[in-house]
Formats: C-alpha cells, structure tokens, sequence
C-alpha cells in the first residue's frame, strides 16, 4: 500500500505519541510504503525546527532518521497533473505527491482534504480511519 501521511500526522506520530505511535512501528514493518516529495520533506523539516517544539538539531535529526529513509521519494511536477481544487493551498503538494505518487491512500486530519474524498483517484482518511485497515 502506498501512502501520504501528511506533516501533522507525521509530527504527532513521532513527537507525541499518543494513537498515532503506532504509525512509527506500522512505517519500519514496511506494511505501507510512506511517499514523500521534496515539497513535503522540505515542510516535515519547517516544521520540526518550530520553535514551540523546542528541539535541537540532534532532536530534529533523530525525528528525521526515523521517517524519511523508510519513505519513498517521488517526483512531482505539479503542471503535469490535474490536481483539484483545494481551500488550503499549502494542501496542494499532498494532493500532488498522492497523484503522482500513484498512493492508495492520503491520511490527514486535514478537514479541507477531507473534504475532497471521492474527488481523486485515492482514498483521504483520518489517522483513525486508516488505523481501522491494520
């Protein structure tokens, strides 16, 4: 199965815990292949470096080693593909990395993705949802 698991479902995994811990496990036992573009790497590591997190950059670079070796990275050109309309613009390179990725699946907690389920070639579910297949 491939995957998109957005920024924020990606940080609460690996920061917080919680039921969404384990995604950590679920992403070693290679049961699901996580996708990644430059575009969505690139805001993982905006984000981790937020100051209200508080991390230093042996912190940061811990987080990192545990998600992006075990993700694929695919490349996106964005003009290539029809993504749909979204609310959120800073959405688009999840619907574009799920598109050209070929991903089964988009998981977020994102309501303006949420809200296009049915309009892509993909699923879009909640962290919650996507735990109910395992």
């Amino acid at each position: 199965m491939r995957v998109v698991f957005d920024t924020n479902t990606v940080v609460s995994a690996l920061l917080f815990g919680g039921s969404l811990a384990w995604l950590v496990d679920h992403w070693r036992s290679r049961i699901s292949v996580p996708l990644v573009s430059r575009a969505t790497a690139d805001e993982f590591l905006r984000t981790l470096q937020y100051p209200k997190f508080g991390l230093s950059t042996a912190d940061i670079e811990s987080y990192v080693a545990r998600y992006l070796p075990l993700a694929e990275r695919t490349e996106v050109d964005e003009t290539a593909l029809s993504i749909p309309e979204c609310r959120d613009p800073k959405d688009r390179p999840f619907l574009a990395l799920a598109l050209a990725g070929h991903a089964d699946v988009l998981v977020t907690g994102d309501d303006d993705l949420l809200s296009l389920g049915g309009a892509v070639p993909f699923q879009i579910e909640t962290p919650a949802q996507y735990a109910k297949r395992f």
